[in-house]
């Protein structure tokens, strides 16, 4: 019994050994697994990431040579617009960072309402009819456009030069110039060759309407010369103003006032 015992004990602990071989076996193989994939997806996640860095940095360095580029436009502008600078002169009227003062011969145009309006006036205080006998914001525009296509020089609405992106602005019987308000008559003058001038506004159609209700309806209309006008330095924009133009099919009856609306066209 005793040798018996002895020799069934010896068989179960080979077995037990063995079992720990494998187990040992198998799980230095899964951790040596594990470490190749940790490591391969550390490699992709670095080389991922400093292709990413190098894209970042060449595309701030490209933003910033543009903004060298622009850098160098605006300086150029600033130094082409700065007094002194030779681009800005009597002769210009529309060119620089100013309107430089100017003079010289021209006409002036005094639009007007008709003083007829209050026998239109009907008992309740009101009439449909009240914009026949107002000055209208296409009737000034048609005029500036006249002139501007009759060659002037310079011009100015009231106490104001006009620019040339200068919109005069109507709201009733007042009218707007750069945030300025002002009632009528209204008095527009321009500089340049006074026969040219005068041509051209005869030969406005939008004019020629306006004028059927000078007829009509007492609307106030004079265009005169003037030999002498001057005009203050005014502050302006960098692009200058070459000239402007009544569109073609601008000066059409609108049947709602004394004139159809006029539109500049300027390069």
């Amino acid at each position: 019994m005793a040798r018996h015992t002895a020799k069934h004990s010896a068989r179960r602990g080979s077995m037990a050994s063995g079992v720990v071989v494998v187990a040992v076996v198998a799980l230095s193989g899964f951790l040596l697994g594990t470490n190749l994939r940790v490591n391969r997806s550390a490699s992709a996640v670095s080389s991922d990431t400093a292709g990413l860095i190098e894209q970042r940095v060449a595309e701030v360095q490209r933003l910033q040579d543009d903004v060298n580029s622009l850098s160098s436009e605006v300086s150029a502008l600033t130094d082409a617009a700065a007094p002194g600078s030779g681009n800005a002169t009597t002769d210009d009227a529309g060119g620089g960072t100013t309107l430089p003062a100017v003079s010289g011969p021209g006409v002036e145009v005094t639009l007007d309402d008709s003083p007829m309006w209050e026998q239109a006036v009907d008992s309740s205080g009101t009439t449909v009819d009240i914009d026949k006998y107002v000055v209208h914001q296409q009737d000034i525009e048609g005029v500036i456009n006249a002139l501007w296509e009759g060659g002037a020089t310079a011009m100015m609405f009231e106490d104001q030069r006009m620019l040339f992106n200068s919109a005069v602005l109507c709201s009733g019987n007042v009218v707007s110039l750069h945030g300025k308000r002002y009632s009528p008559p209204f008095h527009i003058t321009a500089i340049g060759d006074q026969d040219a001038l005068m041509a051209a506004l005869d030969a406005s159609p939008s004019i020629t309407i306006y004028k059927q209700y000078v007829s009509a309806f007492g609307l106030g209309w004079k265009a005169e010369r003037r030999k002498d006008l001057r005009f203050p330095e005014t502050a302006a924009l960098l692009q200058p103003l070459e000239y402007a133009r009544v569109a073609s099919g601008a000066d059409d009856d609108d049947g709602a006032g004394a004139s159809a609306p006029a539109q500049t066209e300027g390069r």
